[in-house]
């Protein structure tokens, strides 16, 4: 590794880095109208009583210009944990120097310490440099998958749904 690079785990005083950081994420995605995410958020999910998520961070002379955000999931077909990357960011000013592939390889061995069965993400249809970067690591495409989701009212009206009908058969 480059010794002008390192790669830590995070620490509560990172908290707004992180949020600095998904913001600059998502203005590059097009999406910062949905960041809701506060520090206090952060710090309660990622540093409290019980953490849901990790992150790394990376420092380029010692100076925070990137992260990945983590956290565990289950395969019952390989009957074993996973580490799915919610997010992987490095500063755009940044990029080309091996950072992206550091913070990877860092959670590639994250994951095999872990006794892991695999690592997986995903990425947007229309970021052709980073499907071409993934692609250059290896990663393959689940073409077959479609990513699902619940927010909002759609999820609030299917946990309603399951109050509702409580004790009766579904």
């Amino acid at each position: 590794m480059n010794e002008k690079l390192t790669i830590r785990p995070a620490e509560i005083d990172d908290v707004p880095v992180i949020l600095g950081f998904v913001r600059e994420l998502a203005i590059y995605e097009k999406l910062l109208h949905e960041v809701v995410a506060t520090e206090a958020l952060f710090s309660e999910y990622l540093f409290g009583k019980h953490p849901v998520a990790e992150v790394i961070i990376a420092e380029w002379e010692q100076k925070a210009v990137g992260f990945a955000l983590f956290f565990h999931n289950f395969s019952t077909f390989l009957g074993r944990p996973g580490i799915y990357l919610e997010d992987l960011y490095v500063q755009e000013d940044m990029r080309g120097k091996g950072i992206g592939k550091a913070l990877l390889s860092h959670l590639a061995g994250i994951t095999r310490d872990r006794q892991c069965g695999r690592l997986e993400w995903s990425v947007l249809d229309w970021n052709t440099p980073a499907i071409d970067f993934y692609r250059s690591i290896g990663a393959e495409p689940m073409d077959e998958w479609t990513v699902q989701r619940l927010t909002g009212d759609a999820l609030a009206s299917l946990a309603a749904f399951a109050e509702s009908t409580e004790g009766q058969a579904t």
